[in-house]
């Protein structure tokens, strides 16, 4: 009878289950963005000026972690004040293709820029990580609902906030791998600017660590907004 009343005293209420249902939402939104800015190729964009190329057409390239795309623009649909060419989402033809140091170990080159592959290949792997630990903490949220207990919240809170970390260590290193290209030639002046890409998974880090730390507050025995509304009116 103990052991009855001790494991149904463990089990979630129907509004602790509906508090993480919230904050297993607000994590999937991060995990949504996550998988939408690693799986497309507008991280970066690179322009050179208009005036380098001919008075009709110009090239911008953009690229992510897994492949580039060079485009030819034309320059009559290009801003007039603008001074590179771009940006990259405008109509034109796209030539994409993956890079080479993920199956051969080649170096890709852009505008005559050398690609930095340790650089690239440090943040994919990283961004990669984060996706299996947000898989990981999802399958924990998804345990704690099914069973109907709090025991997985704990660990799912460490993967989801590890993971937001880890997705702003990737980007970090992907500037860096940037900086390196731009700093690899100087022949071809370049016009660089990070794209939405960068900023969907920005976003979603963040996003990422708050769900975390609404997990780590669920799996308090206590909740501390009322502890320390007790101990105000104690103290009153």
């Amino acid at each position: 009878m103990g052991k009855r009343r001790g494991h149904a005293a463990s089990r979630m209420s129907d509004s602790q289950e509906g508090k993480i249902k919230l904050a297993f939402f607000v994590a999937i939104v991060g995990v949504t963005l996550t998988v939408l800015g690693v799986g497309t190729e507008f991280w970066v964009e690179l322009a050179p000026p208009k005036s380098f190329f001919n008075n009709q057409t110009c090239l911008a390239a953009h690229y992510g972690l897994w492949k580039g795309c060079v485009r030819t623009l034309w320059v009559s649909d290009i801003d007039p004040e603008r001074e590179s060419c771009g940006p990259a989402e405008l109509p034109g033809e796209s030539n994409c293709t993956y890079f080479k140091f993920f199956t051969s170990g080649e170096n890709a080159v852009i505008f005559k820029k050398t690609t930095t592959k340790s650089l690239n290949i440090a943040a994919a792997i990283l961004a990669l990580l984060s996706l299996f630990m947000m898989a990981t903490g999802s399958i924990c949220i998804i345990m704690s609902l099914s069973k109907g207990v709090q025991f997985f919240l704990k660990p799912a809170s460490f993967c989801f906030i590890l993971s937001g970390f880890l997705v702003f260590v990737s980007l970090i290193i992907f500037h860096q791998s940037v900086l390196s290209l731009l700093a690899s030639d100087h022949s071809v002046p370049l016009h660089h600017e990070l794209s939405w890409s960068v900023a969907c998974v920005g976003t979603a880090g963040a996003i990422l660590i708050v769900g975390g730390v609404f997990f780590l507050l669920l799996a308090l025995p206590y909740s501390p907004w009322e502890r320390c509304l007790h101990h105000n009116r104690s103290a009153t």
